[in-house]
Order: structure tokens, then sequence, then C-alpha cells
């Protein structure tokens, strides 16, 4: 495709109030006007360049959108307290009551939770379907559709979207079609690739240090104004407004975010294969056995890799349990949810991440009790990561040695 994400933020140049190479931080809940027209301006959002109440805007986070909207080639963004302050109040703009949604059936919990059980208050319903397969996804618009969702590479099940072939459903259908990008950063450009709207948690892979909450929404100058808008936009009016401090970290951050992604992806690329090659049922979109291998492919840009999550399951969750726990006591990383640290975490997504979707709703889409989700750290020496997991592995017995070779590392 020729899109380069991450050329579009070093492209980015900002100076800070006082000549500084980091922007200044808006540390202000209001601001002034030198003027009574000026304000009535701002409120009727006609005056560009001023800044009215921080739950609307302000200079930290338009900074930080600026540079989002960049990466993902939108024309702008709006931050957010957290991911689901993105999620929720996209799908809320975009629907109203009577209103049909269609969504991936692998989706975060969090937003599983909020399409199945809140949206039905308004009078939103949605259909859960596999987003991988495109006639079930045409077949189940009906004439009150208005929204095609999924996530890039989905959590947990890692499977992949064609945003492509959905963007073209959309487009027949006069659809908006939303991808929540988490998983792949850099990797997948979604609006490049047809998609009305991006969505981010930049609490995981863009911030990457675990010590921020934070979402974006990457869109139209039109969509983004709907939502910034002071009489119905959803963003304003529920209020998940991000701290100017916490955007001005993320700012940070997100400077070395092709750097780390890297080294996350050349890490699960690693395990991955080793895993698969022990006889370990092996979830990766690297590998050839992806059955989405060729399609991401087909997406990603140059340079980043298939990400750094990766699944494999290990046969119970008594099992995944111990193996978790050892490897925490090992100090390959931590029991724990979210991802894009820069030390490996790891979970049983059943019982965590993804315990929002009834159990017979998980194992009818392959989501098992022994199965563990990583987030591949950014660990310098990963054939020593790799050697201390499989002995973690043979003194649970998860790998069966009498009837496999050990490999030679």
């Amino acid at each position: 495709m020729g899109f380069k994400p991450a050329n579009n933020i070093q492209d980015l140049q900002y100076f800070g109030e006082f000549g500084g190479v980091n922007p200044s931080i808006s540390d202000s809940s209001t601001y002034t006007f030198l003027s009574a027209k000026t304000m009535f301006d701002t409120f009727e959002g006609n005056a560009d360049g001023c800044y009215l109440y921080s739950r609307h805007s302000s200079p930290s986070n338009l900074y930080l959108g600026e540079a989002l909207a960049a990466m993902e080639g939108t024309e702008t963004a709006n931050v957010s307290a957290s991911g689901m302050g993105a999620i929720t109040p996209v799908l809320l703009q975009l629907c109203g009551a009577g209103d049909h949604i269609i969504s991936s059936r692998t989706i975060y919990g969090g937003t599983y939770a909020f399409l199945k059980n809140f949206t039905p208050r308004f009078n939103i319903n949605t259909s859960f379907v596999d987003i991988t397969n495109l006639e079930i996804v045409e077949n189940a618009i009906t004439k009150n559709t208005k929204v095609l969702y999924c996530e890039s590479v989905s959590n947990p099940l890692l499977e992949v979207a064609n945003i492509k072939g959905l963007a073209d459903i959309a487009k027949r259908h006069n659809l908006k079609l939303v991808v929540d990008n988490t998983f792949s950063p850099l990797s997948i450009s979604p609006a490049m690739l047809g998609a009305d709207i991006v969505i981010h948690s930049l609490t995981k892979f863009i911030n990457g240090s675990s010590d921020t909450v934070g979402g974006v929404v990457c869109g139209t100058q039109e969509f983004i104004n709907d939502l910034r808008n002071v009489n119905d936009g959803a963003s304003m009016l529920l209020g998940s407004t991000m701290d100017s401090l916490r955007a001005s970290s993320i700012l940070k951050n997100l400077r070395t975010l092709h750097i780390r992604m890297q080294q996350h992806s050349h890490n699960a690329t690693y395990l991955a294969n080793k895993f698969e090659a022990d006889g370990l049922k092996t979830v990766y979109p690297g590998l050839e056995s992806h059955p989405s291998h060729e399609l991401f492919k087909s997406m990603m840009n140059e340079k980043y890799g298939f990400g750094g999550m990766l699944t494999i399951d290990v046969g119970s969750l008594d099992k995944a349990n111990e193996l978790m726990e050892m490897m925490q006591d090992k100090n390959l990383g931590y029991l724990a949810v979210s991802l894009g640290f820069y030390k490996t975490l790891f979970s049983a997504p059943g019982s965590s991440t993804s315990s929002e979707i009834p159990e017979e709703e998980q194992k009818e889409m392959g989501l098992s009790d022994g199965l563990i989700r990583f987030s591949i750290g950014l660990d310098a020496d990963i054939e020593r990561t790799y050697k201390t997991i499989r002995t973690c592995m043979e003194s649970l017995n998860i790998l069966d040695f009498k009837t496999k070779t050990v490999n030679s590392l």
C-alpha cells in the first residue's frame, strides 16, 4: 500500500510554549475568552483554535489525537479516558432505538457485554457472527442495520478480519464499518483498507507501560465533531475525557511504538514457532498454520510483523493456572490481564478478559478452558525465555516427551 504510519508520527513536530521539545501540558479545566462573542462562537463550534472546557477538548488531548490520526491515516481523532470510553460513544452516536449492529462473535469481553447486556436497554440489538465469513456477515444485515463492528485481530482467539471485504459490504449497504485495532497498531491500518472509524485502547501497545488507561476514536472531521458536539455528542455528554497529563505521557510513548512493535512481533514469532514445533496447539497470525495467515500478510504494513499476541492450549484450566503461576514465579512475566507491557503478560481469557461471554458461547466460538493468552514482552534474549518456559512445561507434564524428540535449541 505504501502507507508508512511510523513516518507520519515522526513527521509531526510540536514546540512547547517556551520552546521545549515536548509540547506544554495544558493543566486547565476551563479556558478564558477575550470577548463574549468568541465564547458564543466556540459553543456553536465556529471558533477554530479556541478551547472551551477540557471535557470538550484541550491542547494536550488534541496533540495526541492529531498524532494518532496521522498514524491511522484519518482526518482527525478524539482521545478518551479508556478504550471502552471510545467504543461506547461511537456505537451510541451511530445507533438509536430500533437500530441493529452486526458484530464479530470474538471481541473483547467488555465490548461484548456492552452490546449484549447494555444497548438492548435502548432497543439497540446486536447479531454476533463469524466475522471471517463474509457471506454470513452479509446475510445478517437487516433494514435496521447501521454498523459492522469487528477487531482487526480478535480478542482472544486471534481471528483476522477481512477489512477490505467488510468495507465493501458496508459500502454496498450504506453501513459504517467500525474496527478496533488495539491488537495490531502499525501492522494493520484499517482506514487505509476502507474502515470508516478506527478505535484503539491506548492502554495497551500504544502507551506500552501499563501505567495509563486511555482510548481513541479515529475518523472523519465530521464524525469527530459529532462526537464532541455540546448538544448531542456522545463523547461530550458521556464525559469519558482523558486527563491532559495522561495525554502528554502517551504522546511521548507513542514515539517509540514502531521500535516496540518490531520487538514484540519478533519475540512472539520466535515463541509461536517453538511452541508449535513442540506439538502445542498454538494460534498466531504469523504461523502458516493460522487460517488467516495470508490474509494478514495481504493487509499488513512492512516491518511491524504479526503482532505480540499469541495463544496456546494446554488442555485444562488447572494446567493453565499451574503454568501461569510457575512462569510468574520464574520471573517470565506476570499473571495479569491487558497487553502491550515490556514484560510478558499471560491470562486464561475464559475466566478473565472474556468472562462476560457465557460458557456455552465460549465453547461455540472455540474458547477452551485450557487456553492461555500471551502478550509477549520485549525480552532481549527470547531464546532464554523459551528455554525457561519449556522447563516449566516439562515439570508440569504439558509436553509429552515419550512420543516427541526434544528439539535442539
